[in-house]
């Protein structure tokens, strides 16, 4: 990245307050899937996250549009933010489909899913964390490469349930829709790891 001044400092600190907001969403979705139908509060709480992150995301793009010096890796650090919001969209999207298709029951691979989503997220919020105090971040990286495949093994098995389980239509439908939203979420994390990699490699070139 650019050498650090105060702007760089104040850039990543909403980086790092992007990547809690993230975890926050997706700890709440976490733990919506494991109370449905009784999803009302936690639903509203990832809506409140995906709010606050649309706030973040549009001061992080402010700073990098109007920085008077521009960043070297503008381009580089508008994909992270777009990653991050991303996970938060997801998010979010899954939560209100719960609740709009009236989603009775919940399913042990969603909850599975929702587990790793939250675990993946935290690891994000962890990441931006270390982007600003300048640590490696290869561990993390590592690691949100390998929920992802976790998430996707997850997300097949659940969808093998739902079709091999001669469930109603509507609900495999629904379902679907909302194991698609989870595992894009879950992608959106991964999409952080790429973003970062990245940014790491143009760090270590510089």
């Amino acid at each position: 990245m650019a050498k650090r001044g105060s702007k760089d400092k104040e850039l990543l600190s909403l980086f790092e307050r992007a990547g809690q907001n993230a975890a926050k969403a997706a700890a709440a979705v976490d733990r919506l899937l494991g109370v449905i139908p009784d999803v009302a509060e936690l639903a509203d709480e990832v809506r409140e996250a995906e709010q606050e992150g649309d706030r973040i995301t549009h001061a992080i793009l402010r700073k990098l549009d109007s920085a008077a010096k521009p960043y070297v890796d503008v381009g580089d650090l508008h994909t992270l933010a777009s990653a991050v919001d991303d996970i938060v969209d997801h998010a979010e999207e899954a939560a209100d489909m719960i609740g709009r298709y009236g989603i009775e029951a919940p399913m042990i691979q969603a909850s599975e899913l929702g587990g790793v989503l939250a675990e993946s997220a935290s690891e994000v919020a962890g990441a931006l964390k270390d982007l600003r105090k300048g640590n490696d971040l290869t561990s993390r990286i590592v690691e949100l490469h390998r929920l992802e495949n976790e998430g996707d093994r997850i997300s097949r098995d659940g969808l093998g349930a739902l079709f091999a389980g001669g469930i109603d239509p509507m609900v495999v439908i629904r379902w679907k829709d909302v194991y698609e939203s989870l595992e894009r979420a879950v992608d959106a994390c991964e999409g952080v790891a790429h973003a970062l990699e990245t940014l790491t490699l143009r760090r270590g070139s510089a």
